[in-house]
């Protein structure tokens, strides 16, 4: 990587090397991620979204459908006069495997060893409460 020469800093080259800077700045709305919940139970007309979220207004769902759109994460067609919009999971899935898929393997490891240590713990407890047990009575 080149470097700054007036700080002395890496710069990075590559500001988006896997193009998923959209689906993120997309998915970084909770009204969007709202909508995209929504069309997890199947097509929706424009009107149906719009409905749905009756606290904005027609024009403000229509952005969010739109900056959706532009991330690929809504399809689009028409029929006749309605607009029916469908989930696309494809770039939900290149986030999965990008960031999510390559880290299980950390995560899993990590867990398995808090696991590890919580087994230990809770043997070497039992095994001094069986000592307090056993202990012979003073008398």
């Amino acid at each position: 990587m080149p470097g700054n020469e007036r700080t002395g800093r890496l710069v990075s080259v590559v500001r988006d090397p896997d193009g998923l800077d959209i689906v993120w700045k997309s998915l970084s709305d909770s009204t969007r991620r709202s909508i995209l919940d929504f069309l997890r139970h199947g097509p929706r007309t424009t009107t149906e979204i719009v409905d749905a979220f009756p606290h904005l207004s027609r024009f403000g769902v229509m952005k969010h459908i739109e900056v959706l759109r532009e991330a690929n994460l809504i399809h689009t067609r028409e029929e006749s006069r309605q607009r029916i919009n469908s989930l696309n999971v494809v770039p939900i899935r290149q986030v999965y495997e990008r960031w999510v898929g390559r880290f299980e393997e950390l995560w899993a490891s990590h867990l398995l060893r808090v696991k590890e240590d919580a087994e230990k713990t809770a043997a070497v407890v039992q095994g001094a409460e069986l000592r307090k047990t056993k202990r012979p009575k003073a008398g």
